[in-house]
């Protein structure tokens, strides 16, 4: 009965009432390759690239996608990783791989690695670092970059997931590759976080969950609104191109990656700067601002109680599947 009551008020939260998808949804591409059948993530590389990685189950290995959604490369990563679910931009032709995906929430530490990605094949063998949370073990699906270089992890909790900031070296020089990294935690997210993203102007940031998305302010953590995301068959995966553009994939074989409509992200985000301007980085200061209670923002329309119990419990056995 918990469980279910639990569902409840988790459901209440997925089902806030948010702009529905819009017409202007644009399908890129789908991809061709049927050995990516668990995208859990999905960055940009620029020049039509995406870069994007199964979860659990699957060996270390990135994809490097075009746009016609044709493999044209795969970095093996060397490490024996268990369960990756982020990736994150690290500068020209690399990502950052998360290792972060503990689904038990039992695991002594997380751990991440630069490693080179595009066109071709490779293994590479990178420093991975190991990340400790300052509370104790978390699942997280989502990995961050500032354009500035710091990074950034997404928890994925029932009470509501936290933004938590990958602490630099003593000497400021980057990560300590004799760990561990103690987490730094920064902000209330969205609850169930599947992936999350910076905007290019370094101003905005993006984390979704299962059904909608919701884009904070930097480094203030305030919430500027939330924007429903396409409906796909477990979409967990979001990125930011250079332009500002917003794009998802999900989990399935021959997922498509979709580019949400740009007014409907322009709508959120009203009179914020524009997502690509051209800025100086902002400083990762901690911040203590948003909910982080729902993933919605009303308009206005309500759904029966009958359908808010139903759609309830159906969210709560949902989240046990896919966990």
């Amino acid at each position: 009965m918990k469980a279910v009551v639990a569902a409840g008020a988790l459901g209440l939260v997925l089902i806030s009432a948010v702009p529905a998808s819009a017409a202007g949804d644009d399908v890129l591409f789908a991809f061709t390759d049927p050995t990516i059948s668990e995208a859990s993530a999905l960055t940009p590389l620029g020049k039509g690239l995406y870069a994007t990685t199964n979860d659990s189950g699957d060996s270390g290995r990135v994809f490097t996608v075009d746009s016609s959604g044709d493999t044209v490369g795969v970095t093996h990563w060397a490490a024996d990783p268990v369960d990756v679910e982020g990736l994150a931009p690290a500068g020209r032709n690399h990502v950052w791989v998360g290792d972060i995906g503990d689904n038990n929430g039992v695991w002594d530490s997380i751990r991440i690695a630069k490693v080179r990605v595009g066109r071709g094949e490779r293994t590479v063998s990178p420093t991975v670092y190991e990340l400790v949370y300052p509370d104790g073990p978390h699942n997280a699906e989502s990995l961050l970059a500032h354009p500035d270089g710091r990074v950034f992890v997404a928890t994925k909790d029932w009470g509501g997931g936290r933004l938590y900031a990958v602490p630099l070296h003593s000497s400021g020089r980057g990560l300590d590759p004799n760990g561990p990294n103690i987490l730094k935690e920064v902000a209330p997210v969205i609850p169930m976080a599947t992936d999350g993203a910076f905007f290019p102007d370094g101003k905005h940031l993006v984390v979704r969950g299962y059904y909608s998305a919701t884009i904070y302010a930097w480094p203030s953590m305030d919430r500027v609104g939330s924007f429903r995301t396409p409906d796909q068959e477990q979409g967990e995966a979001i990125g930011v191109t250079s332009k500002g553009e917003v794009v998802v994939t999900s989990e399935g074989i021959r997922a498509e990656v979709i580019r949400v409509d740009p007014e409907l992200v322009g709508d959120v985000l009203g009179d914020e700067p524009s997502p690509t301007a051209d800025t100086a980085p902002v400083e990762a200061e901690p911040a203590n601002k948003g909910d982080g209670a729902d993933e919605g923002e009303g308009d206005g329309r309500s759904a029966g109680p009958i359908a808010l119990v139903a759609l309830a419990v159906a969210a709560y056995f949902i989240f046990r599947k896919r966990n």
